[in-house]
């Protein structure tokens, strides 16, 4: 969305936890970078819906999903609609895996194939690996593959590149860290006795 104000809040993105409104997260493109938001009179934010391929809100109109945009803005306090200028919509298909009891061994087996047949077959990012990573972790399993390639041979194990590590801000230890980290899989509790 496109609203006229220097800016909306200086976060990079807001998780929201509110029942009233749909919208998941909202980002703030200025807070990423001022180059992607080149008019200082407009501020550019994306709210983001997570829902399934079909359901009510991937097949509303990209009018009514504006629509909803603005008034889900304007409850949150973060806007008023009228300084709205506009907005656009983008359906990511599939943008985050989906987590079950049996992921992890989904992913395993298909790495395990598609490593044996395809050895110079490499896997990275969020889809490619099918794991939730954030951006800069699915970039360092790009930059880490680009070495493995050059080198010729799995220096690195992507596979160890972890949404919780820190590796970012400590240079080559960090790295390390994060190669080495192990990923947390959310279990399913019992039933009480």
């Amino acid at each position: 969305m496109k609203i006229r104000s220097a800016d909306l809040f200086p976060d990079n993105w807001i998780y929201i936890h509110d029942s009233k409104v749909q919208v998941g997260r909202v980002q703030n493109f200025r807070s990423w970078s001022p180059e992607m938001v080149p008019d200082p009179e407009l501020a550019c934010v994306g709210l983001e819906y997570f829902c399934f391929e079909g359901d009510g809100l991937w097949t509303s109109s990209d009018e009514d999903l504006i629509a909803l945009a603005t008034k889900e803005m304007a409850i949150l306090g973060l806007c008023d609609p009228k300084d709205v200028v506009g907005g656009a919509v983008v359906r990511q298909e599939k943008a985050y895996p989906v987590y079950d009891d049996d992921y992890a061994a989904h992913v395993e087996t298909m790495r395990e194939e598609l490593e044996a047949r395809y050895p110079s077959l490499h896997m990275v990012g969020r889809n490619g690996m099918h794991r939730y990573n954030n951006q800069d972790h699915a970039m360092m399993t790009a930059m880490l593959t680009v070495r493995n390639i050059v080198a010729g041979e799995r220096l690195y194990d992507i596979w160890g590149v972890n949404e919780d590590a820190e590796y970012h801000e400590s240079g080559t230890e960090g790295e390390q860290a994060a190669l080495a980290s192990v990923r947390e899989v959310p279990a399913r509790l019992g039933k009480a006795a």
